[in-house]
């Protein structure tokens, strides 16, 4: 019987590393755009500070987080986690709790003290920021770290804008968002209260600002025409708010009936029961498919009483009491009258129709266009005046609080270039990580963690904070459920399957590299790896 044949070659020999002549395809490590960090309105590289949270560093993963965002604390009560939505992990058990360890991470920078990173040197240049909300907040933050002298004029005598003014306490205690306001002032940030700007060019000229950004909030109540006795009590929904913040609280009486959709009239009405009110009724022409209103909120003020009156629309107010048509729904969604009425008992009568921004400040500045009531900005978010910038309520977008501070760095970003004479172009985009191109069967069944509430009674008598926060040993597990969509995370599953022994280890946090004298371009690596982290590319002839 014949011996099969056989060459041993020396490993060193140019001979024994011709593995790459085989090859059509090579692997390549890439890094991939988590769905996460594509759905976040304030740009925040979410994937990143997961990671640093996961290994316990949470002071790591904080200051990665503030690098985009200056008010995690709040964000993490208020913001609608459009992340979580996005997330990878829903198709496996439920999304990762991101918004859930933000408000960890930024209630433990609170209580650490953790202080900003220092501001860069001096520009010499002053930028006027009108407005103290969120995205006068994040603009004033993002240019202090750039170096830039910064000024916020704001015309209430407290700072915070729609998150103070808006946004009940049972959502977001005052400490908090004082205290990451403070952190901001803290880069040397100039904050003036009680100084209402009137007239944007005169401000700019007396106070030799070299750049502007309008974030004035939407502070004006939309009203709408409901005939009404002399003796009936109409209120917005702004003012009941807003008075909440002084010491003379609201007189809604025992009936107090509110009239709109949106999360507004839920803070309203679940505001009212607190107060008080026996009974708390929201009156909305739509059904709750249709409620602008998020759903968790809708759930939340039923389970404390509040009464909602779908297709309903208030057509007249008296002293005590309103009257209410029954709505139907066309084959196009609107709703239509029906001319049945009923009567309903109101002590009061809330507005919560929305609201619009005070723009007088910017009347008679040339090349300025205003449009449907809101400022038209480029995508450099410069109007059409040269060095006036707006974002915010200001600007056609969705009005939420993560989407002010997203407009508020982003414009801070072109504000800087614009003072240096350059213009900024941001990074371009990974490529999207998504499901397709995970293996799920690397991750083990993880529950997502439930955040305790407080409990019904007393969300229906005080003003405690409804949604608690996680401690430390949730707040570990949730952010390890992270599937690092797209990045490699180091798990050594490609150094493991190469047959050919072509992946070398780099060390802690420097990943791999691929040897190709080695490589077969097999695929294994790629079909094994957890994240997507490797794709095949074709061979180059």
């Amino acid at each position: 019987m014949r011996k099969p044949f056989a060459i041993t070659l020396d490993p060193g020999s140019s001979l024994a590393n011709h593995t790459g002549t085989w090859r059509t395809s090579r692997p390549v490590y890439v890094d991939r755009l988590p769905p996460c960090n594509h759905a976040c309105p304030a740009g925040e590289n979410i994937q990143g500070w997961l990671y640093h949270a996961e290994s316990g560093d949470y002071e790591a993963a904080w200051r990665l987080l503030t690098q985009d965002n200056p008010l995690p604390a709040v964000m993490g009560r208020v913001c609608y986690h459009p992340c979580e939505t996005s997330c990878n992990r829903a198709h496996l058990d439920a999304a990762v709790g991101i918004n859930s360890v933000e408000r960890f991470l930024g209630d433990e920078a609170i209580r650490h003290g953790w202080r900003l990173t220092a501001p860069a040197p001096a520009s010499g240049k002053r930028v006027l920021v009108v407005g103290a909300g969120p995205s006068g907040l994040s603009a004033a933050y993002h240019l202090a770290r750039l170096g830039h002298a910064v000024s916020i004029h704001e015309a209430g005598p407290v700072a915070g804008g729609m998150m103070r003014f808006g946004i009940p306490k049972y959502r977001l205690p005052r400490e908090v968002l004082e205290a990451e306001v403070r952190r901001i002032v803290g880069l040397g940030v100039e904050l003036r209260l009680n100084a209402k700007v009137s007239d944007i060019r005169e401000t700019m000229r007396a106070g030799a600002f070299d750049a502007a950004f309008l974030a004035v909030g939407a502070h004006i109540a939309k009203r709408a025409y409901i005939p009404a006795g002399s003796a009936a009590k109409i209120l917005d929904a702004l003012s009941v708010l807003r008075s909440m913040e002084g010491a003379d609280k609201p007189l809604l009486g025992r009936r107090v009936v509110v009239y709109g959709g949106g999360n507004t009239a839920i803070d309203v009405a679940r505001t009212a029961k607190r107060l008080g009110a026996e009974e708390a009724i929201i009156v909305y022409r739509r059904t709750r498919e249709k409620m602008p209103a998020h759903d968790f909120e809708v759930e939340e003020a039923l389970q404390e009483g509040v009464l909602i009156r779908w297709l309903s629309t208030i057509r007249q107010a008296a002293a005590s009491s309103i009257t209410v048509e029954k709505m139907v729904l066309d084959a196009d969604g609107s709703p239509q009258p029906t001319g049945e009425f009923e009567t309903l008992a109101a002590d009061s009568v809330v507005l919560a129709l929305g609201q619009d921004v005070d723009l007088s400040l910017i009347d008679g500045v040339p090349g300025l266009e205003v449009k449907d009531g809101v400022v038209r900005v480029g995508p450099d978010m410069m109007t059409g005046s040269a060095g006036i910038f707006a974002g915010g309520d200001m600007v056609p977008a969705e009005r939420t609080v993560t989407v002010a501070v997203g407009h508020g760095k982003k414009a801070a970003r072109h504000i800087d270039a614009w003072l240096r004479g350059a213009r900024y172009a941001p990074p371009p985009r990974h490529e999207p990580a998504t499901f397709e191109r995970l293996n799920p069967w690397y991750y083990a069944d993880a529950p997502k963690t439930v955040r305790p509430v407080l409990d019904v009674v007393r969300r229906q008598s005080t003003f405690d904070e409804v949604v608690n926060g996680l401690d430390e040993t949730n707040a570990l597990y949730e952010a390890r459920r992270c599937l690092s969509c797209g990045n490699c995370f180091e798990c050594d599953n490609c150094y493991g399957v190469c047959p050919d022994n072509a992946v070398i280890k780099l060390g802690p946090g420097k990943r791999f590299q691929f040897n190709y004298d080695y490589c077969k371009g097999c695929g294994i690596c790629v079909a094994e790896c957890p994240c997507g982290a490797i794709k095949m590319i074709p061979e180059e002839i």
